[in-house]
């Protein structure tokens, strides 16, 4: 299961969306000239602060790997305190990096208000679009440490591209290169779909969204904004459509499994979405029997309408990561995996996994570095002294977030180390 953060593309193909909107919202500059500096700042601005946070990545390197990623990406620059040096620092580059931009911005309201505009809605921006999915953000640190989850949105989601792509697209004064933008965004869909990472139905949705948009930009005209509207009206839209249906795939799978273990308790459920698909989804079920002093972890595929698209055909090359066999290691008697591949309408359970909520609690006050690791973990999986997060691989091997405590043995405890609360401190004993 892939989950990293919000691809790039999106961040980007948003912010210039918002960028041009702004634009073409604030009042015009006296003369062409100014109005077309204005603009290539603007845009520029609001295209740097929808990814700038990502540059938190150049922190990874203060912890020992996987800890330096998995704690400091989605980290303090993606918190609305820091949000404001990010800010103030992106207002600099301008004007000390841009004597053109410089010039403008000392003699224009217009082009202030305007650059203001673009930096603070492409910074909410990051934020917003990193929360919707199943990986999470922190963003009212240090009033509030927790990690938040939207579970609602795929990373690599065409409904975005097209969205704001297409209206974008059409503002290219070039026909050759407006023509390759368009064929672009259409041919990445159609691969996604002929290589079974997106249903064929979604294809439809994807060019009515296009569609729209594309024809409300035409009919706006040289200088209008109707189709930036329109595209990032039906990104709203597609959003709420996508929360609506990650609470009620919840809530079935809930009542599911609840049917199936009258005893288990389910802590939480990590719901990541198919891209542009409403009705598939991909679950990590997080349960706790403490009675039994076990807690269980169940990954499978969720339909919201089994009668129009079972589980079993919901976008192979999505699925598929769900059903692989992890590789032979030695397991402790307190661990227990039993793979599993079983259709019950509305869901398909893939794999389970139980381990011994004494073990992980235990490791946790001996090992500092899968205390450390338990600031992210949302879904953990313990295969000897290998600890992964089930939201992104059943697999060690292929889990980006596994982490071999074997090899911290003996070693000074890391310092460094973020304040995020544990997403799994239910599992702790510690309550949440």
């Amino acid at each position: 299961m892939v989950n990293f953060a919000m691809d790039n593309l999106s961040h980007s193909l948003a912010g210039l969306a918002v960028g041009e909107l702004v634009h073409r919202s604030v009042a015009p500059e006296p003369d062409a000239a100014s109005q077309k500096v204005r603009r290539r700042m603007l845009l520029m601005a609001c295209w740097a602060a929808s990814n700038f946070p990502d540059l938190d990545l150049v922190l990874t390197f203060l912890l020992p790997r996987p800890l330096g990623y998995l704690l400091h990406h989605r980290g303090h620059t993606h918190t609305l305190l820091f949000a404001v040096p990010q800010a103030l620092l992106l207002a600099a580059l301008v004007w000390l990096l841009w004597p053109a931009a410089r010039q403008l911005l000392a003699t224009s309201r217009h082009a202030r208000r305007g650059l203001v505009l673009a930096i603070t809605f492409g910074l909410l921006l990051h934020l917003s679009m990193d929360f919707l999915n199943s990986y999470g953000i922190h963003p009212f640190y240090p009033v509030d440490n927790r990690w938040l989850f939207g579970d609602m949105v795929f990373i690599l989601e065409p409904v975005f591209w097209i969205a704001t792509g297409v209206p974008l697209a059409l503002m290219v004064k070039r026909t050759s290169l407006r023509l390759t933008l368009l064929l672009l965004l259409a041919g990445v869909p159609l691969a996604f779909a002929l290589t079974g990472f997106l249903h064929w139905s979604a294809l439809i949705l994807l060019a009515l969204v296009g569609l729209a948009a594309g024809v409300a930009q035409a009919q706006a005209g040289a200088h209008g904004r109707a189709g930036l509207v329109a595209g990032l009206a039906a990104c709203l839209v597609f959003v709420a459509v996508q929360g609506a249906g990650s609470a009620r795939g919840a809530r079935m799978l809930a009542a599911e499994l609840h049917e199936r273990d009258p005893a288990g308790e389910l802590l939480d459920a990590s719901m990541t979405a198919y891209p542009a698909n409403p009705l598939c989804w991909n679950f990590v079920a997080v349960e706790r029997n403490e009675a039994a002093g076990a807690y269980r972890l169940r990954s499978g595929v969720l339909s919201l309408a089994p009668t129009l698209l079972a589980p079993g055909q919901c976008p192979a090359g999505l699925a598929s990561r769900l059903t692989g066999q992890a590789p032979a290691i030695k397991i402790p008697p307190a661990i227990k995996i039993v793979p599993v591949i079983k259709i019950v309408p509305p869901i398909t359970i893939a794999s389970e996994y139980t381990g011994s909520l004494a073990h992980v609690r235990r490791l946790e006050q001996e090992n500092c570095y899968f205390r450390g690791w338990l600031r992210f973990a949302r879904a953990p999986q313990l295969l000897g002294l290998l600890a992964s997060d089930s939201r992104f691989s059943t697999i060690p091997g292929e889990n980006f977030s596994t982490i071999d405590l074997s090899g911290f043995a003996g070693k000074a405890c890391p310092t460094n180390v973020p304040q995020w609360d544990y997403p799994r401190a239910d599992l702790l004993g510690r309550g949440r």
